[in-house]
């Protein structure tokens, strides 16, 4: 994370966290094509199993970079919590391979469904049905409305281009950054696009980060379910290096919000909100 995130004050209550970072890559030896022996870097995936309250509640396949914040906003995401101040600790134990999080009430009952793995995999990164049910109350800043200029947002996608060092090292990871204009407040790298944003929720909630003035980018595919983490967090805005699926397109056209997919080499697609666009 940028030091000016790290430096920002948390809300009062906040809950206490351990800092239990882990390594996020490491080296193994290859054989390449022309069979010449050399050191590459892989992705550091690791199972991190969620106990709310003493139950089991999910396992997340993570890189493991802020596990804190990640469980924060996975929890934050799925409606389990309405904010920070829910939660008393969160704790994590690498070598247990847990996240103990102890609430200061009663977190919303989950389903059956939860306590089961969620994969590194695109498609496994929430109890999508949690999502649905509550997009109805989903409301983000209204006056004034949010905008972002072309050239801030082609200087956003170059300086995340060569801000991502786990994927330049070791590719096979997806990031998700969070700008204010064209300022990078927040980037996280991980195995999976949700958990990358599960992780920048969480830092939000902790720090009591509005969104209506913020842009968030993905390396990612804007899915429904990107959009309505997004959306919640009350920011309008997103940006993609890849492209944006139905779902996402019809979702982001009921929050009023702007998506911008196939941003690369100064180019992009406008699939919803070109009244946010100022072209220059």
């Amino acid at each position: 994370m940028q030091p000016e995130a790290r430096l920002m004050p948390p809300i009062a209550n906040a809950p206490r966290l351990t800092a239990a970072s882990s390594e996020s890559m490491r080296e193994i030896g290859i054989v390449d094509e022309l069979g010449v022996q050399r050191t590459i870097y892989i992705p550091a995936e690791r199972p991190l199993t969620v106990l709310v309250d003493d139950r089991e509640l999910v396992t997340l396949m993570t890189l493991g970079a802020s596990p804190e914040l990640l469980v924060l906003g996975f929890l934050f995401n799925q409606r389990l919590i309405q904010n920070a101040a829910a939660i008393e600790s969160i704790s994590v134990d690498w070598k247990l391979g847990t996240a103990v999080v102890a609430t200061r009430g009663s977190p919303r009952e989950p389903s059956a469904a939860t306590a089961r793995a969620v994969a590194s995999a695109s498609g496994q990164g929430s109890i999508f049905s949690r999502l649905l049910a509550d997009i109805d109350g989903i409301r983000l800043p209204g006056v004034p409305a949010a905008r972002i200029r072309g050239s801030v947002l082609r200087a956003l996608v170059e300086m995340m281009r060569q801000h991502d060092g786990i994927h330049r090292l070791a590719r096979s990871v997806h990031s998700c950054a969070l700008f204010q204009d064209a300022r990078l407040l927040v980037s996280v790298e991980d195995v999976s696009r949700h958990n990358a944003l599960d992780t920048i929720s969480g830092w939000m909630v902790l720090h009591g980060i509005e969104g209506g003035d913020k842009v968030l980018f993905t390396t990612g595919r804007l899915t429904g379910e990107m959009v309505i983490k997004a959306a919640q967090c009350g920011v309008p805005i997103l940006v993609s290096r890849n492209g944006v699926s139905a779902m996402g397109y019809e979702l982001a056209k009921k929050f009023g919000m702007a998506l911008f997919g196939r941003a690369v080499n100064r180019r992009f697609h406008c699939y919803v909100g070109s009244e946010r666009l100022d072209v220059d």
